[in-house]
């Protein structure tokens, strides 16, 4: 098992290394040319700055059974569909049960951007420490989790 990050932006990094470091569970970054990354922990991957390059290679490199943090609905479905397991940067996990109706929601949220002109809105409110530290207890739960399942 290996965790897969989508590093372009991710603000949760530091956390998810301090878990894998603890479970001994290896970590690969992913990150653009625009986004290089240095890590004493992960090993970083960089791709060309193509559109969705990244998102593709960290779904390339990913297998059943591994972890992928993103934020991307997109890259979370198809790390669902080659069986890997899928996170959320808040903390919550992406299934085969919430996925569609989460690629419904962005896409009619798109459509309603388009139809009223608003192209910029207002992005997510900033990030906390106890947002932090709650997408580590979430992974660290998750990991135990999925763990276990591959000693049985």
């Amino acid at each position: 098992m290996k965790i897969f990050v989508d590093a372009d932006a991710c603000p949760v990094i530091k956390e998810t290394e301090e878990v894998a470091a603890k479970y001994a569970v290896p970590v690969v970054l992913l990150c653009d040319t625009n986004h290089v990354l240095h890590s004493d922990y992960s090993e970083v991957k960089v791709i060309g700055a193509g559109a969705d390059a990244v998102d593709f290679a960290l779904v390339n490199c990913c297998q059943a059974g591994d972890l992928v943090v993103t934020q991307d609905y997109g890259v979370a479905a198809m790390a669902l569909g080659k069986r890997a397991y899928a996170m959320h940067q808040n903390g919550w996990q992406y299934t085969n049960e919430n996925i569609e109706r989460l690629l419904m929601e962005r896409h009619l949220a798109k459509k309603d951007r388009r139809a009223s002109g608003k192209h910029h809105l207002k992005g997510p409110r900033k990030r906390s420490e106890e947002d932090n530290l709650q997408f580590k207890e979430k992974l660290e739960r998750l990991l135990t989790k999925l763990l276990e399942q591959v000693d049985k």
